[in-house]
């Protein structure tokens, strides 16, 4: 495995567990973490690619960070006070980073968050009694974590 996938995979925990617990406790997902994240992921695993000798495995990353980036940016318009714009940019970090396995990665990465989300929603309005709200990232990280184990094994 090369370094340069060794340390977009390091980039992405970090990022995705600080991630999980900002969004958790304040329902923000900071610019200041996930955008260079993702720089940061998309960049490693392009270097990686041509490490290997496989460009198309660039061309993976970056449709897996557009398709999650596309399908959360969907939910988003459609739903702005649900689903919010750093939502849809933590997705592009979990697509780029799950790119690199494929877009079964991806679409499995996204299904769980969503199945975990309405999960804890259903969980939250259960326990309150009332509409509340469940922040999206934690889910998203958790998705991609399971998603990628399943993938690197």
């Amino acid at each position: 495995m090369p370094v340069a996938l060794l340390l977009a995979l390091g980039v992405f925990g970090v990022a995705g567990v600080v991630l999980a617990v900002v969004d958790a406790r304040t329902h923000r997902i900071p610019d200041v973490v996930v955008i260079p994240s993702t720089i940061g992921v998309l960049t490693l695993m392009a270097i990686a690619a041509g490490v290997i000798g496989q460009p198309g495995r660039a061309v993976a990353v970056a449709g897996g960070a557009l398709a999650a980036f596309g399908v959360c940016l969907v939910l988003h318009l459609a739903r702005p006070a649900a689903f919010g714009g750093g939502d849809v940019k933590l997705a592009a970090l979990v697509g780029a980073t799950l790119g690199w396995f494929g877009p079964g990665a991806v679409a499995s990465a996204l299904f769980v968050a969503f199945a975990g989300g309405a999960a804890a929603g259903i969980g939250a309005w259960v326990a309150a009694g009332r509409r509340a709200e469940v922040a999206f990232g934690p889910v998203l990280v958790l998705g991609a974590g399971w998603s990628l184990a399943r993938s690197a094994l």
